[in-house]
C-alpha cells in the first residue's frame, strides 16, 4: 500500500528530503512482495508485524546486507581477498544508504575464554590500571613486595640519617636449615666482624664458635656500615647500598638505632621472608589467555573437566568382567590387558570381579577407582602399581592423539571449579597484585552495578605522576562504559561471567553499550529484538539509552514488538498481513497514532486495545499438590524456599538478573532432569526437592540452538521427516526401485544424498578472519538429494519440495496422512506455520528454536502429571503469535499438566495462575520471592516492582 505522511514534529519536520531518508525500491528477499518503503533517518524506527512476516528479511537481510556489501566492496583488492564478498540483495536500489552496522542476537560467542569483561573492553582497562596502580603482594605470606632502586633508597637512608644513627644489614641467609659455619667464615674473611644470628647481634668469630641445631632454620644478616647521625655522604652511601645488595642477593634492611625500627629495601620483588618472587606487574601478567598469568592447574579456564564414577560405571547391576567399566568398553574393546591388571587387584584385595558393582564393597569400589597405591601385582612378568581406573582414563585423556577418544572420554566427565585457582584463572601471585587491598580477580567478581564505586573510589594520592596519568584516563574510560552497561539493564552482570552463558538479548545489550561508548554519528544500527529478558523496569532504561544513540545523529531501526518500544518510536513500520507467503508487504507505516488508526494492521487494533489477549474465564484449581524447592542457595539466591503449586500456569518473575532462570532452568530443571533421566548436568546448590512425587516427567524447554550445523533443521528435530520418509518409501514408483527410507535421508552415505555436500545442501569455507561461511552445493543446487531420489514423487512433489514447503503448506499437504498432519498441526499452533520444514537450524532465533522445541514436545503424550518448564517462549512473538501460544499452554493445563514460565511480558503474566515475583532487585540485591500469588494479589503489594507495572494490564 501506498506509504503515508506521518504528522511531523519540529524536530522531524525536515524528513521530506532525500538525504533524510532511506529509500528502499523493490525488495523481493525471501517473502518480501517487490517491497518499496522510505524510511526516515536520525530516528528510532521500529519496524514490527506477525513473526515471519518479513520484519528481519527487510531490516537484516535487505538493508544490513546492502550496507555491508557497498562496505566490503569499498575496502582494497587486496583485503576482499579474506573476505567474502556477500552476495547482492534481491532489491531494485537502496538510496539514502549510510554506514551500517547491525547488532543482533545470533552472534553470541561460543569461546569458553570469552568473559563479559573481555566482550565488553573493561578486562583491558583492569589490566592497564592494575599493571600501573597495582601494588605487589606474597602470595603465600601477604606482605607488600616492592621493588626499590639504588637512588630511591639512598635518598631514604640520607633522609633517616638525619636524625638518627643507621645499621645497614644484608641478610645472607633467610629462614634456611643448617650450620652456616661456612658462610659464617667466609664472611670473616670478607672483612666483617659483626653479625645478627636469627636477631641477636654478635661478633662474626662468636658466631662461628656458637653451638646451632642444624635441624632448624635460621636468620643471618651481616653488619654492612653504622651510620651516624647527619654523617651520610651521599657518594659513600650508594657505595655501600651497592655492597650490601650484593651481599644480601639484591635485599638490604636498615635499623634505626633509637627506636630499634626495622626497614626492608629490595632490588627485586621478592618477598624476604618466603624467598617467593612475584613478576614484575605489567598488563599481559593479567590475562588468562597468556601462559604468563593464567592458572597453570586449568590453563586460564577457571574450569577443569574431571571423570564422573557415575558416569563411567552407570550400570551398577553388571559385573567388571561384563563390562561395567563403560569407556574400557567403548574406546579399548576387550581391554584385555586393563582386565588381567584389575583382576589381579581383585584377587588380592579380595572381591571378585564377577560380582555386580552394586554388590561390591565401597571399600573395595575405591580402590578400583582410585587405585592402592603403591602396592605392586605381577602382570605378564613385571611388577606393576595399579593406580585406579580415574587416573589411567585422565592419563589417557591427557596424551591421547585422537579426537574420538578425547571426545568420547569428555562424555564421561564434568566440569568443576578449578581447584588451584578457585575459578578465578590467575596464578597465585598474579592475584596477590592488589589495589586497595582488592585483586583484579575480586573486581570482576563485582556486579557492574557496583563496580561504579571501585573506580569512583580510587586513591591517585599515593600514585607517581606518570601513575596518575594512566589511573586518571582509565577511570574515566571505565566509568563511561560502565554507565553504557547500567543504562542497558545490565547491573547484574559481573565481568567474570562467561560469554557463552548471556542469553541472546543479553549479549546483544552489551554490544549495544558497546557501541554507545564510540560516539560514533551518521551510523545505520539495526537491533534485533533488545527488550528480550527484560523487566519492565529494566526496558524503559534500555529505551533512553537507544534514543541517546538516536540524538547522537544516528538511525536505530529496531525490529521488535514490544509494546512500549513502540510507544517511544518515532516511526513504525507494520509488516504482513500473515506470515510466510502470506506476509512481506507494508501494511502500515506511520506515528503510533497512525499505526492505531490504521484499520489494515493488526499490530495497531493491539496498541490501540481494539484487540486484546485475554486470561482464562476461570483460573485453574490445580492439584492442591506442590513442588517445593528447599534451601535454594545457588548464585545470588538467599537459601530460599520456593512452593511451586501444580496443575496451573506458573509465572516465576522479577527483574533481570533477580535469580529467575538460576532457581528455575539452574536448580530445579536440572535436578529433575537428574532424578527422571539420569541427566549429566549438576543442579545448582540447594538442600533439596519434595513432592516428586506428585510429577513423572518433566519437559524443559530453552533458547539453545536445535542444531549448529545446516543439516539439522525443523522436520528432522521434530521427527516429521520420518513419517515423510516413509510415506515417499512407500509409493508405488520408490517399491518398483526397490529404494526404502533410508533412500529419502540426507544423513546415509550410498542412499539417496547428494555426495558432494554431503546431503547438507551446502558447501562450508572456512574464513579466515570472519565466522564460517556455507554456500549452495553446485551439484544439487542445494537440494541435497541426488538424481534417482529426485526422481520419486508423492502427489507430484518430491523430497525437496517437501522440504521447501512451509509448515503451513505442508500441513494442508499431508491433511490426510494423521502422523505428519498432528506434528504439523502442533508446529502451526505455536505460531510457526510460516516456517520451512528444512529450514537450517543454524538460520533460527532462540525464540524459534525454542518454540520447535515446546511443538516436538507437544506432539509427544502428556501424562497429565508432567511439569513443562519454559524461558521467556515469547521471545520473538508478535501479540496475536502469543495469544495462539498461550491457548496452546492452557490446553496442556487442563489436561493436569503444570507449566512454569520465566516470563516478563505482562501479558502473559496476567493469564497466570500464580505469580512467583523474585527480587527485590538484580545481582546480590536480589536473589528472594518478594511476592506471591494470583496477578490481581500481585497489583496490590507494594513490594513488587512486577505488581507495579501489572496494574495497567489486569481488568
Amino acid at each position: 500500500m501506498p506509504a503515508k505522511k506521518p504528522a511531523r514534529t519540529k524536530k522531524t519536520a525536515a524528513i521530506s528530503n532525500d538525504n533524510r531518508q532511506i529509500k528502499v525500491r523493490g525488495a523481493r528477499v525471501h517473502n518480501l512482495k517487490n517491497v518499496s518503503i522510505d524510511i526516515p533517518k536520525e530516528q528510532l524506527v521500529v519496524i514490527t508485524g506477525l513473526s515471519g512476516s518479513g520484519k528481519s528479511s527487510l531490516a537484516f537481510d535487505t538493508i544490513y546486507a546492502e550496507g555491508q556489501r557497498r562496505y566490503m566492496e569499498s575496502l582494497s583488492s587486496y583485503a576482499t581477498r579474506f573476505l567474502e564478498i556477500q552476495d547482492k540483495p534481491d532489491v531494485d536500489s537502496i538510496e539514502g544508504l549510510s554506514p551500517t552496522i547491525a547488532i543482533d542476537q545470533k552472534s553470541a560467542s561460543y569461546n569458553p575464554r570469552s568473559t563479559v569483561g573481555t566482550v565488553t573492553d573493561l578486562y583491558d582497562l583492569l589490566r592497564l590500571l592494575f599493571a600501573r596502580a597495582g601494588v605487589s603482594h606474597c602470595p603465600d605470606c601477604g606482605k607488600e613486595v616492592k621493588e626499590h632502586s639504588v637512588e630511591e633508597i639512598t635518598k631514604t637512608i640520607i633522609e633517616k640519617a638525619g636524625s638518627s644513627s643507621l645499621d645497614l644489614y644484608a641478610p645472607v641467609i633467610q629462614q634456611q636449615k643448617g650450620e652456616h659455619k661456612h658462610m659464617l667464615v667466609t664472611t670473616k674473611e670478607a672483612g666483617y666482624d659483626r653479625v645478627r644470628y636469627d636477631g641477636l647481634e654478635m661478633d662474626t668469630e662468636e658466631a662461628i664458635r656458637m653451638r646451632k641445631n642444624k635441624k632448624n632454620a635460621h636468620d643471618i644478616d651481616v653488619l654492612i656500615t653504622t651510620i651516624a647521625e647527619g654523617q651520610a655522604d651521599k657518594g659513600i652511601v650508594e657505595a655501600l647500598i651497592k655492597k650490601a645488595l650484593d651481599l644480601g642477593n639484591g635485599f638490604i634492611i636498615i635499623v634505626e638505632e633509637t627506636t630499634g625500627e626495622e626497614f626492608l629495601f629490595s632490588q627485586k620483588f621478592t618477598c624476604a621472608d618466603c624467598q617467593v618472587h612475584v613478576p614484575r606487574p605489567e598488563p599481559r601478567l593479567f590475562s588468562f589467555n597468556s601462559p604468563l598469568g593464567a592458572c597453570e592447574e586449568c590453563m586460564g579456564l577457571g574450569v577443569k573437566l574431571v571423570l564422573e564414577p557415575e558416569l563411567i560405571i552407570p550400570n551398577k547391576r553388571l559385573t567388571f568382567a561384563e563390562g561395567a567399566i563403560k569407556p574400557w568398553v567403548r574406546i579399548f574393546g576387550t581391554q584385555s590387558n586393563y582386565m588381567k591388571l584389575l583382576e589381579a587387584v581383585a584377587k588380592k584385595q579380595k572381591f571378585s570381579v564377577h560380582t555386580a558393582v552394586e554388590k561390591v564393597t565401597k571399600t573395595a569400589l575405591n580402590k578400583v577407582l582410585y587405585g592402592t597405591g603403591e602396592t605392586t601385582y605381577k602382570i605378564d612378568g613385571k611388577d606393576v602399581v595399579f593406580p585406579g581406573i580415574l587416573a589411567q582414563l585422565e592419563e589417557k585423556y591427557r596424551e591421547t592423539d585422537s579426537d574420538y577418544i578425547r571426545k568420547e572420554l569428555e562424555s564421561y566427565m564434568r566440569k568443576m571449579t578449578c581447584p588451584a585457582c578457585e575459578g578465578k584463572r590467575l596464578k597465585p601471585e598474579v592475584l596477590a597484585i592488589k589495589i586497595d587491598k582488592t585483586s583484579i580477580a575480586d573486581v570482576v567478581h563485582t556486579p557492574l552495578g557496583e563496580l561504579k564505586d571501585f573506580f569512583e573510589s580510587l586513591n591517585q594520592d599515593a600514585l607517581k605522576e606518570e601513575q596518575k596519568l594512566v589511573v586518571e584516563r582509565v577511570q574515566k574510560e571505565a566509568l563511561s562504559r560502565v554507565e553504557h552497561l547500567l543504562n542497558v539493564g545490565l547491573g547484574y552482570l559481573t565481568l567474570d561471567r562467561p560469554a557463552m552463558t548471556l542469553s541472546g538479548g543479553e549479549g546483544q545489550r552489551a554490544r549495544l553499550a558497546t557501541q554507545l561508548g564510540s560516539q560514533l554519528s551518521g551510523v545505520i544500527y539495526i537491533l534485533d529484538e533488545p527488550s528480550i529478558g527484560l523487566h519492565s523496569r529494566d526496558n524503559d532504561a534500555l529505551i533512553e539509552t537507544i534514543k541517546v544513540l538516536r540524538d547522537q545523529g544516528n538511525t536505530v531501526i529496531v525490529v521488535e514488538h514490544d509494546e512500549t518500544m513502540m510507544e517511544a518510536a518515532d516511526y513504525i513500520v507494520d509488516v504482513g498481513p500473515g506470515a510466510g507467503h502470506h506476509g512481506g508487504e507494508i501494511i502500515a507505516e506511520g506515528t503510533l497514532a497512525d499505526i492505531k488508526k490504521d484499520k489494515d494492521s493488526l499490530t495497531g487494533k493491539y496498541l490501540s486495545k481494539k484487540k486484546k489477549i485475554l486470561p482464562p474465564k476461570k483460573p485453574h484449581k490445580g492439584s492442591g499438590k506442590h513442588l517445593v524447592v528447599q534451601g535454594a542457595n545457588a548464585f545470588n539466591l538467599q537459601n530460599i524456599d520456593v512452593k511451586i503449586p501444580l496443575g496451573k500456569l506458573v509465572c516465576v518473575t522479577g527483574v533481570s538478573g533477580s535469580g529467575k532462570s538460576t532457581l528455575v532452568l539452574n536448580i530445579l530443571a536440572k535436578a529433575l532432569s537428574k532424578h527422571f533421566y539420569r541427566a549429566k548436568a549438576y543442579p545448582g546448590e540447594h538442600k533439596g526437592i519434595k513432592g516428586l512425587e506428585h510429577i513423572d516427567k518433566v519437559v524443559a524447554v530453552d533458547q539453545s540452538p536445535i542444531g549448529r550445523t545446516p543439516r539439522s533443521n525443523p522436520a528432522t528435530y521434530t521427527g516429521v521427516f520420518t513419517a515423510i520418509r516413509d510415506v515417499f518409501a512407500g509409493t508405488q514408483e520408490a517399491n518398483m526401485r526397490g529404494y526404502d527410507a533410508g533412500k529419502f535421508s540426507f544423513n546415509v552415505k550410498g542412499g539417496g544424498r547428494c555426495e558432494a555436500c554431503s546431503g547438507e545442501g551446502k558447501r562450508h569455507i572456512e574464513m579466515q578472519f570472519l565466522p564460517d561461511v556455507y554456500v549452495d552445493c553446485q551439484e544439487c543446487d542445494g537440494t541435497r538429494y541426488n538424481h534417482e531420489a529426485l526422481e520419486i514423487h508423492y502427489r507430484g512433489k518430491n523430497i525437496s519440495d517437501i522440504l521447501n514447503m512451509t509448515v503451513e503448506e505442508a500441513r494442508r499437504f499431508f491433511k490426510h496422512e494423521p502422523a505428519i498432519y498432528d506434528k504439523l498441526s502442533t508446529l502451526y499452533d505455536v505460531g510457526l506455520g510460516y516456517m520451512q520444514l528444512g529450514q537450517p537450524a543454524t538460520t533460527l532465533s532462540g525464540g524459534e528454536a525454542q518454540r520447535v522445541k515446546l511443538a516436538t514436545e507437544l506432539s509427544r503424550r502428556a501424562t497429565g502429571k508432567t511439569l513443562y518448564i519454559l524461558d521467556e517462549p515469547t521471545t520473538g512473538l508478535h501479540f496475536e503469535d502469543i495469544d495462539k501460544l498461550l491457548h496452546v499452554l492452557e490446553q496442556l493445563v487442563d489436561k493436569g499438566n503444570t507449566v512454569l514460565i520465566i516470563e516478563h511480558n505482562l501479558d502473559v503474566i496476567k493469564t497466570a495462575d500464580w505469580i512467583i515475583d523474585m527480587g527485590p532487585d538484580g545481582g546480590v540485591k536480589g536473589g528472594e520471592v518478594v511476592a506471591e500469588g494470583t496477578p490481581k494479589q500481585i497489583v496490590k503489594m507494594k513490594d513488587s516492582l512486577t505488581g507495579k507495572y501489572l496494574k495497567g494490564v489486569v481488568e
